[in-house]
């Protein structure tokens, strides 16, 4: 016995050594802190991490280059493929599923347990131990339902109702700022291409003049500074052509990935010429807050909070109250015995157990009292969000309304100062032909015509984008949208 007691003991100690051994090996491969502040952090986990995320198929789709697209066309390209609107339909999907769950309780659980085992002991009878052994099989079905509970699940319910009406809200909010993105992405790209059109016409206006310049100064009717002023003309002209470009390339690259693209996607638009512009204000600003006020999603979800807060309280409340469930299980054994060594046997025969609970918590350590004092500064909150979202959401709509105001007058004396510049240029070019007007004349009146076709493509596009602001800032650009079945 003694021998026996050694051995184990050795293999005890053998294995905590193992073990001992093992649990070091696992904490020194384990991720740790960076050893010293003054040095990045590379870890093997590092590697993993990027080797898993470039293994993730990128999500990719081409368009049509052969065609312009329309903004409508781009805005329903992004809503499509931008991530952030499946995001958003995820959420809401979960916040469905979470309703789902809360209803289940209203209904009994139902499951099948099998219990099986064996046993072995000793009864003592009189003076001897009788050996006793055991097996059984028990396949039965237990029912569990909480018949009353005050309210507890309805609480639960509304609760989830509320916060599926706010996934649901946040879901057309993440629609409405996709199409504001993209709308202003569109617009910028429509400016820049329009700059970019505006300065080529400007070169070749300045290459006109340098021109002129060249052919007066081969017939001695102009001097060698004229000439080198047109063609110092000619080159700023070429200078801000290039950033134009450039520009063009940058705006292009902001609406693609706007669009969920790669920013080099090569696509096409419409013209800028294409689109009408308001001639006048539609509504009184008043009609646009009070708009703004029956439309803005955040505005909604800060309701939707409200009414979540109410169920949280009802939940809460419910606490104080007893609760009644049943529970039974219901099925059959089948067991074998044997005493010592003698034949043993089998039986068999059906076994059921019902009952009632009825549960009254008395002491809690007051943590219903807290519950319901969180949620009632939950509903205080919400409601206090409302009245600060009113004012912001009613700042954000007189600026956006004054902006456009604003551009509207400014798109009409651009298209003026157009009209007389190109005026005023002509007649410079006629003049500078006749003797009358000298070179520089002509060049001050190009600049002044290259300047002023910059602004009214400037103008114009700033009153598109204003018009798109205001939009965005009443949630007018989600009421005229179709009801989408995916993100």
């Amino acid at each position: 016995m003694a021998l026996h007691w050694e051995r184990m003991a050795k293999i005890s100690v053998t294995a905590a050594t193992v073990l001992v051994v093992w649990t070091a090996t696992f904490c020194a491969q384990a991720q740790s802190a960076p050893d010293s502040p003054d040095k990045v952090w590379h870890a093997n986990v590092e590697k993993k991490l990027r080797d898993e995320l470039t293994s993730r198929p990128e999500s990719k789709y081409t368009v049509d280059t052969t065609r312009p697209y329309t903004m409508a066309e781009l805005i329903d390209l992004a809503e499509e493929h931008n991530p952030e609107t499946r995001v958003a339909w995820q959420e809401a999907k979960a916040r469905a599923a979470e309703l789902g769950i809360a209803r289940s309780a209203l209904y009994p659980t139902i499951a099948a347990v099998a219990l099986a085992g064996t046993l072995r002991n000793a009864t003592l009878v009189n003076a001897f131990f009788q050996r006793q052994t055991e097996g059984f099989f028990e396949p039965t079905l237990h029912v569990e339902y909480l018949v009353f509970d005050f309210g507890g699940r309805g609480g639960a319910i509304d609760a989830a109702k509320a916060n599926l009406l706010f996934s649901n809200l946040a879901f057309n909010d993440t629609h409405r700022k996709i199409i504001f993105d993209v709308s202003a992405a569109y617009y910028r790209l429509l400016n820049a291409r329009g700059q970019r059109e505006a300065s080529e016409v400007s070169l070749k206006n300045a290459q006109t003049v340098e021109a002129d310049a060249q052919d007066r100064l081969n017939h001695g009717l102009a001097t060698k500074p004229d000439l080198l002023e047109a063609t110092a003309a000619r080159a700023q002209s070429d200078y801000d052509l290039q950033a134009a470009i450039g520009a063009e390339d940058i705006a292009r690259g902001n609406l693609a990935t706007t669009m969920g693209l790669p920013p080099e996607t090569e696509f096409q638009v419409q013209d800028i010429h294409d689109l009408s512009t308001p001639s006048a204000m539609v509504d009184s600003v008043d009609q646009e807050i009070d708009r703004a006020f029956a439309q803005r999603p955040e505005l909604l979800e800060q309701v939707a909070k409200v009414r979540a807060a109410n169920a949280a309280i009802k939940q809460a409340r419910s606490e104080y109250f007893p609760t009644l469930s049943f529970r039974g299980d219901g099925g059959e054994a089948r067991a074998y015995g044997q005493t010592n060594l003698n034949p043993g046997g089998y039986a068999e025969g059906e076994l059921w157990t019902v009952g009632l609970q009825l549960k009254w918590t008395l002491f809690d350590g007051l943590r219903r009292e807290q519950e319901v004092a969180q949620a009632k500064a939950e509903k205080a909150g919400a409601q206090a969000n409302i009245d600060a979202l009113r004012d912001q959401i009613a700042n954000e709509v007189w600026t956006s309304y004054a902006n456009m105001r604003t551009a509207l007058r400014q798109q009409q004396a651009a298209a003026a100062l157009l009209t007389a510049s190109d005026q005023s240029y002509e007649a410079a070019r006629e003049s500078y032909g006749y003797g009358l007007r000298n070179l520089l004349d002509v060049v001050s009146a190009q600049k002044t015509l290259a300047q002023a076709r910059s602004e009214d493509i400037l103008a114009r596009a700033q009153l598109l984008l204003q018009v798109a602001d205001l939009a965005f800032r009443t949630a007018d650009l989600i009421q005229a949208q179709p009801p989408k079945v995916g993100p």
